[in-house]
């Protein structure tokens, strides 16, 4: 006889999972550590093989686990959508969608005011992150839809929704260094496709650069070219005013283009393929470059 694997079981096992620690699950859920365990032991029996291993002072899944996993993810998801469908209350549906920081103040809002309006209570999930982040939570079935940037060429690599041309940027009242003196930078911490394509570029070019600022936020980034602490690469999409191209006036080499793409997990439930839909729509109509594919 098949398991018929238990749901409450699966949903802790997806909760701990993502939350990094079963303890923090059994809180969340409002149960004991002791459940937990017992709930994790009664999958492993339905299952008749380990699912999770030691590491350290927490669990972490099995190969058998890792499987179980991901269909756990799409199993609780249908569930939830079922539920939120019938008006009960009970579980409440949630999808989850990543991004660039870039995106936060356009496409975000409006892709979940799209899909709320099509899937009016179902719990959307939003997270920020850089580019190989998103894809690695996608490829586990953390994140359900993302949006990332990428090299051009990555043809393995989600869906292409269009090309963007990367710009030298710096603070409107910046002045050029000599050409003696290392060109200032403001980064994203390593690693960061803008930071490798400008170092990359920079060196080609046989000009010398300095780490100027390095941090995790675009906002951050934003700042600190204003201030005039240095010259950035990024898009040309939402610089925020009193930021300008300094490609010509400081003499840098050109950047190439690079690709935005669309990811999705495999097995979408109905409500992240629609919200899969809505991104590509959205991307679509706000972003320069993107185009209908």
């Amino acid at each position: 006889m098949r398991p018929a694997f238990d749901l409450d079981a699966l949903r802790t096992m997806v909760l701990g999972t993502e939350l990094g620690s079963f303890a923090r699950a059994a809180e969340r859920l409002g149960r004991s550590q002791s459940a937990v365990s017992m709930q994790l032991k009664k999958l492993e029996q339905q299952a008749d093989r380990p699912l999770f291993r030691r590491d350290g002072r927490g669990l972490v899944p099995t190969e058998a686990g890792d499987a179980l996993l991901a269909y756990a993810r799409r199993i609780v998801a249908l569930n939830d959508e079922a539920a939120a469908a019938l008006g009960a209350a009970a579980a409440e549906a949630s999808v989850r969608m990543g991004l660039p920081q870039d995106y936060f103040e356009d496409v975000m809002p409006d892709a979940v005011a799209r899909f709320e309006r099509c899937r009016p209570g179902v719990h959307v999930e939003v997270r920020a992150g850089r580019n190989f982040a998103l894809e690695e939570e996608v490829r586990a079935g953390r994140l359900d839809v993302a949006i990332a940037y990428f090299p051009q060429g990555s043809d393995g690599h989600g869906a292409m929704l269009g090309r963007q041309p990367l710009y030298w940027y710096a603070g409107g009242a910046a002045q050029a260094p000599g050409v003696d003196v290392p060109l200032p930078l403001v980064l994203f911490d390593h690693p960061c496709l803008f930071r490798q394509t400008a170092l990359q570029s920079l060196e080609r070019a046989g000009r010398r650069w300095r780490p100027a600022l390095t941090t995790p936020s675009l906002p951050g980034v934003w700042a600190a070219l204003r201030l005039g602490h240095g010259v950035t690469v990024r898009t040309a999409h939402r610089v925020p005013a009193g930021i300008c191209d300094a490609g010509r006036e400081f003499d840098l080499p050109a950047l190439p283009a690079i690709e935005l793409r669309l990811l999705a997990a495999d097995g979408l439930s109905p409500a992240a393929a629609e919200l899969c839909a809505i991104v590509r729509e959205v991307v679509r109509e706000r972003v320069a470059g993107a185009t209908a594919r």
